[in-house]
């Protein structure tokens, strides 16, 4: 890469910062505000993505929201390599929600894809305008200085100047209209392992702030009594008895908003935690229970059932004629795959701090989408968008895609407003996170297949129901291709073959949950694949390397960005088997199954688990993981990623469910619903790359996950010889 400038929709501004040093912003154009860099760098706005202090330091302003997947060392290293930085004074800071920053929106494994060009950009620029400064102020040709550590040498006579002591100079050097990006050959920081990660140290030392520990003068903290019945609504309440708990302040009403998933309750607000929740144990509320009080799993399941029993009311994709073919078949596979609604359970439950003074309303927020919540706020208290300013916390104790709802910014910001004037901290308890989540629905797939005289499939009708995550907030339309991902889109040759669709109604809040649709789907399709090659006497990954084909489907769509490449998909399955000694003698009683995804999040990945069970009891002893993501800029930090995807999935798969009885969630606590413990997490898991360098990079925080499930069962079956057809996996 010799040269790069930015797109017609960014724009690159580098000026002096305020107390000194220099500063450079990458902005996105679009919103009213971004049509202009400011044009004196004193009232520069805040959410600048690099700045060099005078004593070295490199500040570097993260765009995205880190979460626990690693974001802010990985962002800073783009920052880091191309201006040649001394990595241990880079400091990490968390950008406010700016609309010259372009998307802060943390999900989709799209925050490398999304920034990493102008993060690169914004750093070799201001290496060059270093270098420019330092050959003025040592009176040398540009061309025989380099640079190290955040230093500039002139070799030949020995003389060399701190970034921070040229930091004022440089930002009164004209800015280069284009800059060079170092090739790989010359990359000090990226791709190399052991780079130290930059949060690790407060993490460890507990210095690290998460939204929880935020903190302002005169604040107070609100424990809110929200409907548990999904729907139901405050009839009356009666604050007496709250309002004599020492240090309560106030009682007020939130008004549910089902759009935004804010759920209506009672606030009780104190002058620390410990008596708000006291005064909300007090309180008095009587309930209206809503529409959805008479729905639970059990009703769930046998709609489900039910509907793909028959032909599905929304009709994704058809290819071939499979309904005749099924019909006149002397031999048809049949199986249905079920699965549960499962909850985000963040280490650190949702919070937010809010307050409302002289007509401005400022959060502190530990969110994923800090444009949304910034959005919903304004719009749900009918303020001006100048009016609301949301801080993004400097990290969260995960998220999964549970903190892109803006529900728990809204519930704040309501409640801020009302108190009109101190800061006001909500804090959940662990009961309201799991009792009021975004859940990743349930699901039951129902696949039928007949097998041609090879053994290859000539005929497959896939029907299916679930509660849409589209549907969650009572829109209406097709929802059949968006939650038929990892299914309806699969590239194994098939020439008859369906995808149909059944919306199941709910009253339960559904969501994003880590690589969303495909950790359902992937699970059917994957595991049906096995049996079919088992049917056919044949071995489950050659079977699966005959079969993949090309992209024949156009709902769900294929990306034009990053079309679809079998020779990508075969190179990666074929690096997971070989890596994990597919065909190998294993120990008594172990299996291997293997599964893959559609690139997932334009991700390819594979995996080969080695599980054995013993008592009932699963043992998964080894899981190897292949992935294809284009050039891996961090690898210490995409194998962490990918190592919590296998751990995550691992733990859905053999203990998470959320039951629903009478409208409500009975889960309230890690009791009753099943996280992984530390002494269950696989013994090894390995990561290896089928490093692909000519394609653009992709995203590594959701691909490991939904292979994960099918490889697991598809293991367990070839131990027990039972299959397991639903999550989580009992035997």
């Amino acid at each position: 890469m010799s040269s790069s400038t930015l797109s017609r929709r960014e724009f690159l501004w580098v000026g002096a910062a305020l107390g000194g040093g220099l500063l450079v912003q990458v902005a996105c154009r679009g919103g009213a505000k971004a049509e202009s860099p400011p044009s004196d760098a004193k009232t520069a706005p805040p959410n600048i993505f690099i700045r060099i202090a005078p004593d070295d330091t490199v500040h570097v302003t993260i765009p995205k929201s880190e979460m626990g997947q690693g974001v802010r060392t990985a962002l800073a290293l783009f920052v880091a390599e191309e201006l040649d930085a001394d990595w241990s004074k880079v400091r990490p800071e968390a950008a406010a929600f700016d609309p010259q920053l372009g998307s802060q929106g943390t999900g989709g494994s799209g925050s490398v894809l999304d920034t990493h060009s102008r993060l690169r950009v914004a750093g070799a620029t201001m290496r060059q305008m270093l270098v420019v400064a330092a050959a003025q102020q040592l009176g040398v040709p540009a061309s025989e200085l380099t640079t190290k550590d955040s230093c500039v040498y002139h070799t030949a006579s020995n003389r060399s100047l701190g970034y921070g002591a040229l930091a004022d100079a440089a930002a009164k050097v004209p800015v280069p209209t284009n800059v060079r990006l170092r090739k790989p050959t010359e990359w000090r920081l990226l791709g190399r392992d052991g780079i130290k990660a930059l949060d690790v140290p407060d993490i460890v030392h507990g210095r690290a702030k998460y939204g929880i520990d935020t903190r302002r003068d005169g604040m107070l903290f609100a424990s809110v009594e929200r409907a548990t019945i999904f729907g139901a609504t405050v009839k009356s309440f009666d604050p007496s008895d709250a309002l004599k708990v020492p240090g309560v302040k106030e009682v007020v009403e939130v008004k549910g908003d089902r759009e935004l998933g804010v759920h209506a309750g009672v606030a009780v607000i104190a002058t620390n935690t410990w008596a708000a929740m006291q005064g909300r144990k007090a309180l008095k509320v009587t309930w209206d229970p809503g529409p959805h009080a008479q729905e639970g799993s059990a009703s769930y399941t046998a709609f489900m059932r039910d509907a793909v029993s028959k032909p599905g009311k929304e009709l994704v994709n058809r290819i071939g004629d499979p309904d005749e073919v099924l019909a006149k078949a002397t031999d048809v596979i049949r199986a249905d795959y079920e699965l549960p609604f499962i909850a985000h359970a963040t280490m650190e439950p949702q919070n937010c701090t809010a307050q409302f003074s002289n007509g401005m309303m400022e959060l502190w927020s530990p969110t994923q989408f800090p444009d949304w919540a910034h959005d919903a706020v304004a719009d749900h208290l009918k303020l001006d968008k100048s009016k609301v300013k949301v801080n993004v916390t400097p990290l969260m104790g995960g998220a999964f895609g549970r903190r892109i709802n803006p529900d728990f910014s809204v519930e704040a910001a309501m409640i801020a407003k009302a108190v009109n004037g101190a800061p006001v901290q909500v804090v959940w308890t662990r009961a309201d996170d799991l009792r009021h989540d975004f859940y990743r629905q349930c699901a039951i797939h129902r696949l039928e297949a007949t097998l041609g005289p090879d053994g290859n499939p000539v005929a497959m009708r896939h029907r299916f129901s679930s509660p849409a995550i589209d549907a969650s907030t009572g829109k209406r339309g097709k929802f059949g291709a968006g939650e038929s991902d990892g299914i309806g889109n699969h590239v194994y040759r098939v020439p008859n073959r369906s995808s149909e669709y059944t919306l199941l109604d709910s009253g339960v809040p559904r969501g994003w949950w880590r690589a969303v649709n495909t950790t359902h789907g992937t699970f059917a399709l994957e595991s049906f694949i096995d049996e079919l090659a088992d049917k056919a006497g044949k071995d489950p990954y050659e079977y699966r390397m005959a079969l993949i084909d090309r992209w024949v489907v156009d709902q769900p769509q294929d990306s034009k960005d990053f079309p679809f490449n079998p020779a990508r998909y075969k190179a990666t399955l074929k690096l997971a088997a070989e890596k994990a000694g597919w065909g190998k003698p294993l120990p008594a009683g172990h299996a291997l199954g293997i599964a893959q995804n559609v690139p997932d999040h334009l991700t390819y990945a594979a995996e080969v688990v080695e599980a054995s069970v013993t008592n009932g009891k699963v043992n998964v002893h080894r899981v190897v993981v292949a992935v294809d993501c284009g050039r891996v800029f961090n690898p210490d930090g995409a194998r962490s990623q990918l190592e919590g995807g296998v751990v995550q999935a691992l733990s859905a798969a053999l203990g998470e469910e959320i039951t629903i009885e009478g409208g409500a969630v009975v889960q309230g606590g890690f009791e009753t619903y099943r996280l992984l413990r530390i002494g269950g997490a696989p013994a090894r898991i390995e990561i290896h790359w089928a490093t692909n360098d000519d394609v653009p990079v992709t995203g590594l925080g959701e691909p490991a996950v939904p292979p994960f499930f099918p490889a697991l069962a598809n293991a367990v079956a070839r131990a027990t010889g039972k299959r397991p057809r639903s999550l989580p996996i009992r035997v």
